[in-house]
C-alpha cells in the first residue's frame, strides 16, 4: 500500500479487494479534493459504538433523560418498542422489504411517543450535556480536514437531527461544509415539540431520502467522487442521489455481531473496520485524497 497509509495495514481493516481499493483512492486523489464529498451516517459511524465496555448513546438514547421524557416513555422505548423491533432489525434471514414497514412502524410509534411528552427545544441542548454522547477518536481531524479543504460533509442520518446538531456543536465541529439529512423536531411557537417534519427516515429507506434531497444540495453538484461511511448495510444506498458519480469507496463500521456479519460486510462495503472505535483509517483516506502531492 502507498506508504503514506500504515493504518490500512492493521488486521481490523478487512477489504475483498484491496488493489480496487488502492485504485480508487489514487484516482480520488488525482481529481483532487474540489471533486470529493463525503456522505456519511451518524449513529455509531461518526459516533462511538462504545467507550469502556459501555453502550454510547445515540441521538434517540439521548432523550432518554429526566429532562425530557417520562420513566412510562422510557420503558415503552427502550423496553418494549426496542425488544420487539431492533431483532428484526439485525435479523440476517429477513429481506429489506420484509423489514421496510415494520422499521416505519417502529420509529413512528417512538416518534408519537415522543411528540407526547411535549419535548422542549431548550432542554435538548442540557440533555447532550449530560449525555455521554461521544464522537469517534479522531474526530477533529476528521471534520477540520473536510472544512479546511471545502469538501462537503453529507451526514444522513435515521436519528433525530437536532440532537445530532447539538452533538456537533458542542464537539466545536460544526463547520459550514456540513449539511444534515435527518428526522427534524417541529416545535411550536412555545418550543414544545409538535411533530416531526417531512417524511421519516430509519434505516432502510435512505435511498429514497437520497434521492429526494440530491437536487436541493447544489453544493454537491459536480463531485463525482464520494467516500461513503455508515455502519449498517441500508446506509449503502446513501449515494444514490449523486448524478454520475466516477469512484465510490465505502468504509464500514462493523460493531458488533462480528462473526455474523462479517461476510456480508466485507461482500458489501470496500473497506470494513471490524470494532475500530476511531476515525483513523477514514482520516488517512481523506488526508491522502486531499494532499495535492503530484504522483
Amino acid at each position: 500500500f502507498p506508504m503514506q497509509m500504515p493504518e490500512l495495514a492493521k488486521c481490523s481493516v478487512l477489504m475483498r479487494e484491496r488493489s480496487r481499493v488502492e485504485e480508487t483512492i489514487h484516482a480520488m486523489q488525482r481529481a483532487g479534493a474540489g471533486s470529493l464529498q463525503v456522505i456519511s451516517d451518524f449513529d455509531m459511524t461518526l459516533t462511538r459504538f462504545a467507550h469502556n465496555g459501555k453502550r454510547v448513546p445515540t441521538t434517540h438514547n439521548i432523550l432518554d433523560n429526566r429532562l425530557l421524557i417520562n420513566e412510562d416513555c422510557t420503558r415503552k422505548v427502550n423496553v418494549e418498542l426496542l425488544n420487539t423491533y431492533y431483532p428484526i432489525e439485525i435479523d440476517a434471514s429477513r429481506s429489506a422489504e420484509e423489514k421496510l414497514p415494520l422499521m416505519v412502524e417502529w420509529w413512528t410509534k417512538v416518534h408519537e411517543l415522543l411528540i407526547e411528552q411535549k419535548i422542549r427545544r431548550d432542554m435538548l441542548a442540557h440533555a447532550v450535556k449530560e449525555s455521554s454522547a461521544m464522537l469517534r477518536d479522531g474526530y477533529k481531524v476528521f471534520f477540520e480536514c473536510l472544512a479546511e479543504h471545502q469538501v462537503p460533509l453529507l451526514i444522513f442520518s435515521a436519528g433525530v437531527g437536532d440532537v445530532l446538531e447539538e452533538v456537533i456543536r458542542q464537539n466545536h465541529v460544526f463547520h459550514p461544509n456540513i449539511h444534515i439529512i435527518s428526522n427534524y423536531m417541529d416545535f411550536d411557537q412555545t418550543g414544545v415539540l409538535q411533530a416531526f417534519k417531512g417524511q421519516l427516515i430509519h434505516t432502510f429507506n435512505k435511498r429514497e431520502g437520497a434521492l429526494s434531497h440530491a437536487a436541493g444540495l447544489r453544493e454537491l453538484q459536480g463531485r463525482p467522487n464520494v467516500v461513503l461511511m455508515g455502519d449498517s448495510l441500508g446506509d449503502l444506498t446513501m449515494a444514490d442521489g449523486v448524478s454520475e458519480p466516477q469512484n465510490v469507496l465505502t468504509i464500514g463500521f462493523l460493531n458488533d455481531q462480528v462473526e455474523e456479519r462479517k461476510e456480508s460486510y466485507i461482500n458489501s462495503f470496500d473497506v470494513v473496520l471490524v470494532k475500530d472505535e476511531t476515525l483513523d483509517v477514514p482520516n488517512a483516506i481523506l488526508r491522502y485524497i486531499t494532499s495535492s502531492r503530484d504522483e
